[in-house]
């Protein structure tokens, strides 16, 4: 018996499903859609925002917070939350630099050691939620306090400066397509790249988001979750520690009075690019379209001579609306 011939309306339901099924998922492309409309928007209102110059520095924006966003969509997958992150980039930064400035050591092993720094601060961190099993938030609340009490005490809250070139160099622009683009901006994507691969192709990515879903569920399958959350917070602080560098890079000096905005800001960029604060879910090109948002609106706001009050009122209803989103979404589940 022959079988039946799909009629043309089964097939043209066949064939938007597999239209669909390429689609990125609705909580990537929600925020998608929202950058999408705020370039629009801009592009309409001003006639500078679609230069490659202005979209360079968008981007020069907003690769310090991406990195520390970075590490937070780490940890808020894993249902947790750092606000410690911005402090912890500014010991970083510190560290890094007065090694090379006053101990006269080499540029490229002052980044290390900087870097190394974050990267057991965020360990640190990870045995307090770990073996002591203190809440993310007040382990983090007050480990924020610590690297701004040392940040301080060791800089004797005096900028850096005198930095060698070799710090800054991430900085400089590479000419691409006729637009300067900064190596530090290229050095974020890659990394987002490189995060993208191990969340989505990895066995420890799946680990991560098992234990972010429900950990002792995670645990009685056999994965060590004390390892994957301690792992976590050390990757976090190694990607806040290369922020460090970026923000050298950018600004030219060490300074003690950074980072005390960018721990919000990572969370702002997490939970707008559609990561969920509950965890287990969200991917990391999420975040980056969430920085992007910000970055779009603030650099947007400015070309149109809006305050930086209003500014900011805006990013907080954004976050507002997405962390809503979020809760809605949860619930239904």
């Amino acid at each position: 018996m022959l079988a039946p011939t799909p009629t043309t309306s089964n097939t043209a339901v066949l064939t938007m499903k597999d239209w669909t099924r390429h689609l990125p998922p609705m909580a990537t492309l929600g925020p998608l859609l929202a950058l999408l409309a705020a370039c629009a928007f801009f592009a309409f209102k001003t006639d500078t925002f679609l230069s490659g110059q202005n979209f360079s520095l968008v981007m020069q924006q907003v690769m310090v917070v991406g990195l520390l966003a970075v590490g937070q969509t780490l940890i808020i997958l894993t249902a947790g939350i750092d606000l410690s992150c911005g402090m912890a980039m500014a010991l970083g930064s510190i560290v890094m630099t007065k090694f090379a400035t006053e101990l006269g050591l080499h540029p490229l092993l002052a980044m290390v050691l900087g870097i190394g720094a974050t990267t057991a601060f965020g360990l640190v961190n990870g045995l307090l939620v770990t073996r002591i099993k203190l809440p993310p938030f007040i382990v983090t609340l007050g480990t924020m306090n610590i690297a701004f009490a040392i940040t301080q005490i060791y800089s004797g809250a005096q900028t850096v400066t005198d930095l060698p070139e070799a710090m800054t160099l991430l900085g400089d622009p590479i000419m691409i397509a006729g637009t300067p683009v900064a190596g530090g901006v290229l050095l974020m994507l890659g990394l987002y790249a490189m995060v993208w691969f191990a969340l989505s192709n990895t066995a420890p990515g799946r680990h991560l988001y098992a234990v972010g879903n429900n950990r002792e569920a995670a645990r009685l399958t056999g994965i060590s979750t004390e390892r994957v959350l301690l792992t976590v917070y050390a990757l976090a602080g190694m990607f806040y520690g290369i922020a460090a560098l970026l923000s050298v890079a950018r600004t030219g000096v060490g300074d003690p009075q950074a980072g005390q905005t960018e721990n919000l800001d990572s969370i702002t960029a997490v939970v707008l690019g559609g990561t969920s604060l509950f965890g287990g879910r969200g991917i990391i090109v999420g975040t980056l379209i969430g920085a992007l948002i910000v970055g779009v609106f603030r650099n947007g706001l400015t070309l149109m001579g809006v305050s930086s009050v209003y500014q900011i009122l805006i990013t907080g209803i954004l976050v507002i609306l997405a962390v809503a989103t979020d809760q809605l979404s949860h619930k239904r589940a």
